[in-house]
């Protein structure tokens, strides 16, 4: 013959800020979960360009359009070629960089074709 379980007691729910230590620890549990999950605040002052190398000002939109796709698969080349000679999460990282790269590649030159020439 098999015995019932014995019932659970019964408790009441208990809030998590039923007194103020309870509440000190949930704020500090919040605190250390923003710090370590929470983005980044980064204080980086702004990229500005060099002014040292100007892209004149009279060149084409489609030469220039042109230009970066040229540009940006280069880069992709290069990055893969790079990322080959690496293993585990660096090759990763590198890879993810060169598929962005490939994607802006992409879109400049679908904007390449969209281009009009003027005649």
């Amino acid at each position: 013959m098999s015995e019932t379980p014995p019932n659970p007691p019964i408790t009441e729910s208990v809030s998590p800020y039923e007194s103020l230590n309870s509440r000190k620890l949930h704020e500090a549990a919040e605190r250390a979960l923003d710090h370590y999950l929470a983005p980044a605040h980064i204080m980086a002052t702004p990229y500005t360009p060099s002014s040292m190398f100007m892209v004149n000002p009279q060149t084409d939109t489609e030469s220039l359009l042109a230009n970066a796709c040229e540009s940006l698969a280069s880069a992709t080349v290069m990055l893969g070629d790079f990322a080959g000679t690496l293993e585990g999460p660096s090759r990763n990282t590198l890879l993810g960089i060169a598929q962005v790269v490939m994607l802006g590649e992409l879109a400049v030159n679908q904007v390449l074709d969209n281009v009009v020439p003027k005649e």
